[in-house]
């Protein structure tokens, strides 16, 4: 198993922003400035395929295609999804086989392509850093989007949402080409059985197996304690932390002093920081997140201890970022006219974690949007697996027709004020699918903090790319190199 040559750690992290928001060419903009780029690999197979059928306008995907390792499972793909010249507007997307425990091979074939794709795309026409962020609260799809990811030569993985111990030693399996496998989390599982997903990565290996690079594996966590317990307990090497607060956007981890009543800030406490000299105590390299987008913020977490910082919203408003024009354009007006809220929605994610969300007039969040939509469950991401009857299990989602969730042992109050994530995402990247009375509408997720709009744009909007936003945050920062600690046995 091969580590990467060592070299300076980035002060800048981009965070990576699913749905595709944090796409391949944010991820190529950013690492070409020598700081991190990350690619979101959440739903990233749904995404191509989309792309694709779309007829691949730019050649970008058919161009990565063309250096997949495996020709054959590359023509499967396009063979499935793309459609030259595009689909007909009044016609839906294809649908993709959604995620379960066992998964068909060409679910597994498109999972690997299409993470190979973004990261390609991603490290293309540079040598700089290159990540891919995934959310531990999806776990069937990871195994094999781990090894498309390892195939197209990433450099860091990251993980939040949940707390992936295993996923190191995954890695480290997947870098020798051994079978892995992971427990996977199972609901009214009474009787403690275990559920394990298994991949054999050679099984999809049609040739001699390359030899794979085994990227660093960063952990986003919320606390010192979660810190610690990847050093005792995680399966393999945890090289580094991204230490993220309540006021990033996407998914937060919920409060210690739980008042739901409050509205936030309230409901977040002191109890939810860090304690930062324990995380300099742990000896390993870490990153904080939220609220970190000025030159001054980032001085201050370097002065702190920190490698640097991982920003998101400051991104996912620059001209490279997934996220549509038009919805880019409607929020920087709602800041600038005074009109944006940043809520942090306690019901909103069928997860069940807090998930930050800014509500337009079109977007999903809306009471009168949220009332017209017909509730779906096509995509399926944030599936939660139940215990049907001993070992089988079944799916479930609070976000899909209350009568099905139901009907699957699921508690109607469970789906008040859920909405499908899954779909409003593609949908704020301009991929939605099309329904009956017309389009899905878009989920806005950002961080509680806009003011970098009032350094980065000219007051009335936002025109700026992600090599401003590199330029300006690195602007009159003192930081030393920090070399990349190699492994150790703890």
């Amino acid at each position: 198993m091969e580590y990467m040559a060592a070299k300076s750690l980035p002060t800048l992290i981009q965070g990576g922003m699913g749905v595709g928001v944090s796409n391949w060419r944010l991820a190529n903009a950013v690492a070409k400035c020598g700081q991190m780029g990350v690619v979101s690999g959440t739903a990233i197979d749904a995404v191509v395929a989309r792309r694709l059928q779309l007829g691949d306008p730019d050649g970008s995907q058919r161009r990565a295609l063309a250096h997949f390792p495996w020709p054959e499972m590359a023509q499967r793909v396009l063979d499935r999804f793309f459609i030259s010249g595009g689909k007909s507007p009044e016609k839906k997307h294809r649908a993709i086989s959604m995620a379960n425990l066992r998964m068909k091979s060409a679910a597994i074939e498109l999972l690997i392509v299409s993470n190979f794709i973004e990261v390609f795309l991603a490290r293309e026409g540079h040598d700089g850093w290159v990540g891919i962020n995934f959310l531990e609260k999806i776990q069937l799809p990871n195994m094999p989007s781990f090894l498309g990811a390892m195939l197209a030569g990433v450099d860091f993985v990251l993980m939040g949402a949940g707390i992936p111990l295993q996923i190191p030693g995954i890695l480290d399996g997947l870098a020798r080409w051994d079978d892995v496998q992971m427990r996977v989390s199972v609901d009214e599982n009474t009787e403690k059985h275990t559920f394990v997903q298994k991949f054999d990565p050679k099984e999809y290996c049609p040739v001699d197996p390359p030899e794979l690079k085994r990227p660093k594996f960063l952990a986003i966590i919320s606390s010192d304690i979660l810190a610690k317990t990847f050093v005792r307990r995680a399966s393999g090497y945890t090289d580094g932390f991204v230490v993220e607060n309540w006021t990033a956007g996407g998914h937060n981890a919920p409060p210690r002093r739980v008042d739901r009543k409050a509205p936030p800030p309230e409901v977040y406490s002191e109890k939810d920081d860090a304690d930062l000299e324990k995380m300099r105590e742990i000896g390993r390299p870490f990153w904080l997140a939220g609220g970190f987008s000025t030159p001054e913020k980032v001085q201050e977490a370097i002065d702190e201890g920190a490698a640097g910082v991982q920003l998101g919203t400051i991104f996912a408003y620059s001209e490279e970022s997934g996220i549509t024009s038009e919805i880019k354009a409607d929020v920087v007006r709602k800041y600038f006219d005074g009109t944006l809220e940043v809520k942090t929605d306690f019901r909103a994610s069928p997860t069940g974690f807090p998930f930050k969300v800014i509500t337009t007039k079109t977007s999903v969040t809306h009471p009168d949007i949220a009332k017209k939509r017909k509730r779906i469950c096509d995509l399926g991401y944030l599936r939660q697996m139940y215990v049907v009857k001993g070992e089988k299990v079944g799916y479930r989602c609070a976000s899909e027709p209350i009568d099905q969730y139901v009907n699957k042992g699921g508690k109607v109050e469970a789906t008040e004020g859920r909405h499908c994530l899954c779909n409003g995402l593609m949908a704020t990247i301009g991929l939605a699918q099309l329904r009956e009375n017309g389009e899905e509408p878009p989920v806005i997720t950002s961080g509680d903090d806009f003011t970098f709009l009032d350094r980065m744009t000219d007051g009335k909007s936002a025109h700026y790319s992600a090599v401003d936003v590199v330029e300006y945050l690195m602007s009159g920062v003192k930081v030393a190199p920090v070399p990349i600690p190699e492994p150790v046995d703890v």
